[in-house]
């Protein structure tokens, strides 16, 4: 029963940020600092949350995110209503494991319920698509707009790359106007104000060490041969600058630390240096230019070897108001930034969550198709499960009924949010969806009619709706399957007797 009520409190902390009419969350740590979100991740990331069950579904729907990047408020909802209707059924009487039995059959019918109903789209140019981004970016039509426009820079084999996020494209900015280009960010200012604030056709080298010359350890130092090293590594490292500079790079992007004589030369030529720029930046920078990073011992191959080792852009320059340096028309691939922004930071902050749930959504929704939104294909979903009791026997039928309850949550949650009564529309909805056998009805949220909302193009990514259907049955599984609670001795406490 713990169980059960610390995931009740904690899908009670989201549900109430969902939908069009969704409202904030205001979150307060112990020195005053507010954070206000809709953002179902955030506020289960920065809530204060103790008991064992309330951090599984947490780290679930943290899963929920790393994966498809939204769809954690969705998960979240459902799973508390698995549990709390498997725990009714369980006070009942009905033996866990029949409707964990139960369960089990009607998630895998559910999730296969909404592939079924999930459309590909018809390219990036998919007007869909726009939707998808808008609904997901909840309603910011200036920031949907952003993210579409950055998933067409980069394409859609980039977007269906394992391992590749749009979200990452986003940069936030407090004082930014909010725009999207081809190009990178490196979050750093040149070495000082007297290197070059803009390059043209630009070589660029990526180094993935420090610019210094190579080290002595302080005990070689003492002795006339340690002192003789020193002085060599000094002479290569000038040479190495040389070679560097008549081979025509006017742009250094370095990892770690830059020595201050090759500060000094390097400024004299005319090259604008980076330093300390994060292994995130420099690797998009050497995606974009096609550099390939180097330590710096490779500084003292040959001119022709090094010359490999380069990337190219059309444009670098400092923006001085902003505090970053800009990469613009690279030579390999595109890369997009969607730069976002706010008068203060607090606005900075919430704008880049909507703008990450909208490149997210976005990409999802490339790789898996569309599925109606506003709850409506989870709600098409009941007619499989229900279909599934007669291959049931005997009390596995009360977990079936659990996912039945928790796939009608998503729309009763929606529609309490916008001020009808979820019990009489989303009943309405299911009749008219039996009725019809149209799987995209659902409720209009501002005149609580019901309307087709593909039709309407409100629309979620497959992906999303799959995902949390599935993590919301894991959660449930695991938290009916505990039995006993009991706390775990302290080893360190225990040592030496």
């Amino acid at each position: 029963m713990t169980n059960v009520n610390a995931v009740r409190a904690i899908a009670s902390a989201v549900e109430g940020t969902i939908g069009p009419k969704g409202l904030n969350t205001m979150l307060v740590d112990q020195h005053g600092e507010v954070t206000i979100t809709n953002d179902g991740i955030t506020i289960l990331e920065q809530m204060q949350a103790n008991h064992p069950a309330a951090r599984l579904v947490i780290n679930t729907a943290k899963a929920q995110d790393e994966q498809v990047g939204d769809g954690t408020t969705t998960a979240t909802i459902i799973a508390g209503t698995l549990v709390t209707e498997g725990f009714n059924q369980v006070a009942k009487g009905v033996p866990v494991t029949r409707v964990l039995d139960g369960i089990k059959v009607g998630v895998d019918r559910a999730v296969a319920a909404v592939s079924e109903q999930a459309v590909p789209l018809d390219g990036l140019g998919d007007a869909r698509l726009a939707r998808v981004a808008l609904v997901a970016g909840r309603d910011h039509a200036e920031i949907g707009a952003l993210v579409v426009e950055a998933a067409r820079l980069v394409g859609r084999d980039k977007l269906l790359e394992p391992g590749f996020k749009l979200a990452d494209a986003i940069v936030a900015k407090e004082g930014a106007a909010p725009e999207v280009f081809c190009g990178t960010i490196v979050d750093k200012e040149p070495l000082n104000d007297h290197m070059p604030k803009e390059l043209f056709d630009v070589k660029l080298l990526v180094l993935d060490d420090a610019l210094e010359p190579e080290e002595v350890e302080d005990e070689a130092l003492a002795t006339e041969a340690g002192f003789r090293k020193l002085l060599e590594h000094q002479e290569d490292f000038r040479g190495n600058l040389d070679r560097l500079i008549e081979l025509g790079v006017t742009c250094l992007i370095v990892d770690r630390g830059v020595d201050e004589s090759a500060e000094d030369r390097l400024t004299d030529a005319g090259v604008m240096v980076l330093r300390r720029v994060s292994a995130r930046d420099w690797r998009k920078v050497a995606e974009h230019c096609g550099a390939r990073p180097v330590k710096r011992g490779a500084l003292r191959k040959g001119a022709a070897e090094i010359e490999r080792y380069l990337g190219y852009a059309a444009r670098v320059w400092h923006d001085e108001r902003l505090e970053h340096v800009r990469v613009l028309g690279g030579r390999a691939k595109p890369v997009a930034t969607i730069l976002v922004g706010a008068a203060t930071r607090e606005v900075v902050a919430e704008r880049e969550r909507i703008a990450k749930d909208a490149a997210s959504a976005v990409q999802a929704a490339a790789r898996s198709g569309l599925v109606p939104g506003g709850g409506a294909a989870e709600l098409a979903a009941i007619q499989q499960v229900l279909a599934a009791r007669a291959g049931l026997t005997g009390m596995s039928v009360y977990g079936l009924d659990c996912v039945v309850e928790a796939l009608r949550r998503p729309m009763s949650q929606i529609v309490h949010n916008a001020g009808f009564s979820a019990l009489e529309k989303v009943g309405q909805v299911e009749m008219r969806q039996a009725q019809t056998g149209n799987r995209s009805l659902g409720v209009d949220c501002d005149s609580g009619e019901i309307v087709d909302l593909a039709a309407a193009m409100v629309f979620d990514p497959a992906e999303v709706k799959i995902h949390a259907i599935r993590a919301a049955g894991e959660i449930a599984e695991a938290i009916l399957r505990i039995d006993t609670i009991i706390k775990r001795r302290d080893e360190k406490s225990n040592e030496g007797g």
